[in-house]
């Protein structure tokens, strides 16, 4: 059971870095006021710190860890459609 729970926060927090990476290449480009891919990306960024907290939890905490890693788990799936939205959102914003 303490896999699983790893592999969320391994992938959780490459792709927090991802959508972190698209804020600041947003802000640093001027881009955005055009287009809301960079709020998108905060939302994904949010749920994606949250379940490197909760699959953090669940590899610390044996009494609920598997509570805390069913939520990581959903809250990553959450993350990860918002950054696929947010990516959909700027490549749509520069047709």
């Amino acid at each position: 059971m303490q896999q699983r729970p790893s592999h969320i926060l391994n992938a959780a927090s490459n792709l927090l870095g991802i959508a972190l990476v698209i804020i600041a290449a947003l802000n640093v480009s001027h881009m955005t006021e055009k287009n809301i891919a960079d709020k998108v990306a905060w939302v994904a960024a949010l749920c994606l710190a949250s379940s490197c907290l909760l699959s953090y939890l669940a590899i610390r905490h044996d009494r609920r860890s598997e509570m805390a890693e069913h939520w990581a788990d959903r809250v990553f799936l959450l993350g990860l459609a918002t950054l696929i939205g947010s990516m959909v959102v700027l490549a749509l914003g520069h047709r």
